[in-house]
């Protein structure tokens, strides 16, 4: 077992600042390498804490800006034009990126793709739903309105 300390949220481990406890082959082929993770070390320990009092600094003033973005979020409904083929079949599916370009777009915000969940691949045109976690706190479901690019 690796012991890690997480610079980034991960979702089923952790937000930043945590120390966990992973299999070394998942510690050193994707947490380490994709930089949400670095080794704990005795001297980890003042980076935890340093870690943690800016999360807990950004923690009260990001929440009032997650509840505005969320209520933002929910009071509309996102279009996304998206290549299709007959019968509203699309030409792939969209992705977490897409839905977070297509908020930007429509002037709602921004929103980090790695926070957005789609329950099921969006394969066809019509109304979907998506989840983001704005914050630990805060949890916004996004109607999306899938339609054909002409």
């Amino acid at each position: 077992m690796a012991k890690l300390i997480l610079t980034n949220e991960v979702s089923g481990l952790g937000s930043a600042g945590d120390v966990i406890e992973v299999k070394n082959g998942y510690a050193r082929n994707y947490l380490v390498p994709q930089g949400l993770a670095v080794s704990w070390t005795r001297g980890g320990a003042k980076q935890v804490e340093s870690i943690q009092a800016a999360r807990k600094a950004r923690a009260i003033h990001d929440l009032d800006e997650a509840k505005a973005l969320k209520d933002k979020l929910e009071g509309t409904k996102v279009r996304m034009s998206v290549k299709a083929g007959g019968e509203g079949r699309l030409f792939g599916s969209v992705k977490t990126a897409d839905v977070a370009a297509a908020v930007e777009a429509a002037g709602l915000g921004s929103i980090d793709k790695r926070k957005v969940h789609i329950a099921a691949p969006i394969k066809v045109v019509g109304a979907h739903e998506a989840t983001v976690r704005l914050h630990e706190d805060v949890l916004a479901v996004i109607t999306l309105q899938v339609v054909a690019a002409k």
